[in-house]
């Protein structure tokens, strides 16, 4: 840290690039983008490719930029419980290299797929400089959700009326998920990838499979829909796979007080 007390710290942004189609990015996503000279790019395998970085970078240019390229192992987090040693050092290392630039009184956006407050992680690398940095300046832009892109793809709600909405990671083994589509009135499953099967066997034991919606890399070039999700049993689905469960078709009353599909 700079020894003159007066030096300007850093400015991070944590900010949301939406689910794919880099023309759903929102004006102050890619103006924080422009003004940032260091941008901090999540990626799944050490000198892989990041996806938040692709999208970003194709409305705003990286020229002239520094682009950290930060590794964060795709393991599962148990919240409450002790998170994986190779988790917390590939953390740690992605903070120490933002706090650097940070201190040299340098501006850092963190692009992350989607909105940087759901599933993101930003916050657990947001931990990790705030225990390091707890006075340095943060912003969070939020973005659209992939959630909110694939039912906007189907012209279809999320949620009306009385509607209860739940968002689930179905990556995760959880008996509470045949208790959760039997009683909520729309379900959003995220990172169904691996899922997929036993996912299918549950939605046809509670005859809720034709309730259901698959979208693999929404708003990617390589976008597929499953309007009918047993199609995708046997398919390697991308990492990007969202499904939508909503039981309630849209209605509304006419004049007589009947109600019209």
């Amino acid at each position: 840290m700079s020894d003159n007390p007066f030096a300007r710290t850093g400015h991070l942004y944590l900010v949301g690039v939406g689910p794919g189609d880099p023309e759903l990015m929102t004006c102050k996503a890619a103006r924080i983008l422009r003004d940032a000279k260091v941008w901090a790019a999540p990626t799944a395998r050490e000198g892989g490719q990041s996806s938040a970085l692709r999208i970003a970078e194709q409305m705003v240019p990286t020229n002239g930029r520094t682009v950290l390229s930060l590794f964060f192992p795709m393991q599962k987090v148990f919240l409450g419980q002790e998170t994986d040693g190779q988790l917390l050092v590939a953390w740690q290392r992605a903070a120490d290299e933002i706090v650097r630039h940070l201190d040299r009184g340098e501006d850092v956006a963190f692009p992350t797929l989607g909105d940087a407050t759901l599933y993101s992680t930003a916050f657990y690398l947001l931990a990790m400089i705030q225990e390091q940095r707890p006075h340095a300046p943060v912003t969070v832009i939020p973005g659209i959700t992939a959630m909110a892109a694939c039912a906007a793809s189907q012209s279809s709600p999320l949620a009306l009326g009385d509607d209860v909405l739940v968002v689930v990671p179905a990556a995760f083994e959880d008996e509470r998920l045949r208790s959760i589509l039997a009683t909520f009135d729309a379900v959003v499953l995220m990172k169904v990838h691996r899922r997929i099967g036993v996912l299918i066997d549950l939605l046809d034991e509670l005859g809720l499979t034709d309730c259901a919606v698959l979208i693999e890399c929404s708003g990617m070039k390589n976008e597929r829909v499953y309007t009918d999700v047993r199609e995708a049993r046997d398919r390697k689905l991308h990492y990007f796979s969202t499904m939508i469960v909503r039981k309630k078709k849209v209605q509304v009353a006419n004049g007589t007080g009947q109600r019209a599909a």
